[in-house]
């Protein structure tokens, strides 16, 4: 095996690797857990050809993966084997091989799974993310049934129920009352947002599909609002990425800071980068975008809000070479037809030298992860001002949550075009000049 096959194969075995290193062990529920495992270990296990839901995991293959911490958590803060947090926790192991949700309501049910099924088909999702989604609905199931006594989610909100619509929305809110302020149970910020927003796809689903006449979590954004702490991971600053983009010479080193920061790609992912994956000849009214036929989380595509003309300038000056194949970042020993992700922490890092870039921020030296961390640190902030500019819209339609009208009076080429104006005005900020 070459020198680079097994730098390849060391940084594929990296990506394989849950991390836990900033988690704070003390503060995570159970469904914390179940996030977790949904999150960092199921995409691992996938990755080596192993079923999620299906197969699991032993004792060894945490010690041999370094996550023997998660292990160690669940039983210390939670008095539990991972046996019991499988079947009771996840929900996984059953003979008959199906879930079990808190609720025996058999119309319920069916509806939880269709809309399960339609965002695993429509939205190409992994399973692992799939049955994140179905741990999380079902959470919000079980604080329905606690907090109203009864399993039964459909009847309040069918469309020929006579009952006053503010029941329904009265009996959603004791829900997130139930979830928020239990003193048996914690559960993160994180999670209770991520339940909301699933609880609110669900419910809009179903108003889309005829089944309900309401969305009765619609208004949850604004009687919640849970604070996520800010992440451990620090990230480099817009004057870093001015920095960075002054000090390169070259369109290659160009490439690598665009592709980084300006479309938040992993440095695996910029190593491996290929022209078949851009798509630029698309509709006046869409976003040009790259796809990816396996992600973490399965295929997926990245909006090319930023940075098109050092796309071309890379292309056009590798293109005339005979033995190009393709690659944007081509390896020049020809032992693969592209650099590893090691290469590009090498070149990143040399090139943060150059721009005089601190050695460490915040305790972490300058590397592609802080780079991707800043993309979505703006992306974040581009987010909450393109909701803050659809607030008129969303008044306009009877809404009071901007995401409504986002998922549901937006095209997603329009939204892709308003996100590019949002993005563009910030990335100008760091890279200096619109490109």
């Amino acid at each position: 095996m070459t020198q680079s096959e097994t730098e390849q194969d060391t940084a594929t075995e990296v990506e394989r690797t849950p991390s836990f290193d900033s988690i704070r062990w003390t503060s995570c529920s159970l469904e914390d857990f179940a996030e977790l495992y949904w999150e960092q270990v199921a995409p691992c296990l996938e990755a080596e050809g192993i079923d999620s839901t299906s197969e699991k995991p032993t004792h060894q293959w945490f010690r041999d993966h370094g996550a023997r911490s998660f292990l160690a958590a669940l039983r210390r803060h939670h008095d539990r084997s991972f046996g019991k947090f499988w079947s009771e926790d996840l929900g996984l192991g059953h003979e008959d091989d199906s879930y079990t949700w808190a609720t025996a309501d058999k119309e319920t049910i069916d509806a939880l799974e269709q809309f399960l099924n339609r965002r695993r088909s429509r939205y190409n999702l992994a399973t692992s993310s799939v049955d994140a989604l179905r741990t999380r609905l079902n959470l919000y199931v079980r604080a329905y049934r606690e907090a109203n006594e009864t399993d039964d989610l459909l009847t309040p909100i069918q469309r020929e129920q006579e009952a006053p619509a503010y029941e329904a929305v009265d009996s959603c809110y004791a829900a997130f009352d139930w979830l928020n302020e239990g003193t048996e149970r914690t559960y993160s910020a994180q999670t209770l947002q991520r339940v909301r927003r699933v609880v609110d796809a669900w419910y809009q689903h179903l108003v889309g599909r005829r089944i309900a006449s309401m969305n009765p979590a619609s208004g949850l954004y604004d009687e919640f609002k849970w604070k996520v702490k800010e992440s451990p991971t620090p990230a480099l600053s817009a004057t870093h990425i001015r920095k960075l983009m002054q000090a390169t010479m070259t369109t290659r080193e160009q490439l690598l800071v665009v592709a980084l920061a300006g479309w938040g790609l992993r440095a695996s992912e910029v190593a491996a980068l290929h022209v078949s994956q851009f798509h630029l000849d698309v509709t006046e009214d869409d976003v040009p975008f790259i796809a990816f036929e396996n992600r973490k989380n399965g295929p997926g595509e990245v909006s090319l809000l930023f940075g098109l003309d050092v796309l071309d300038s890379r292309i056009d000056e590798i293109a005339d070479d005979d033995v190009w194949t393709g690659y944007l970042f081509p390896s020049l020993q020809g032992e693969t037809p592209h650099v590893t992700r090691d290469t590009i922490r090498n070149w990143f890092q040399n090139l943060a030298t150059k721009a005089g870039l601190p050695d460490q921020i915040e305790g972490e030296r300058p590397s592609p992860q802080l780079c991707r961390r800043f993309w979505y640190d703006t992306y974040t902030a581009v987010l909450e001002g393109v909701l803050e500019g659809v607030d008129e819209i969303a008044a306009e339609q009877g809404s009071s949550d901007p995401r409504v009208v986002m998922q549901n009076y937006l095209s997603n080429s329009r939204s892709r075009r308003v996100r590019r104006e949002f993005m563009r005005e910030q990335l100008d900020a760091a890279f200096g000049e619109s490109r």
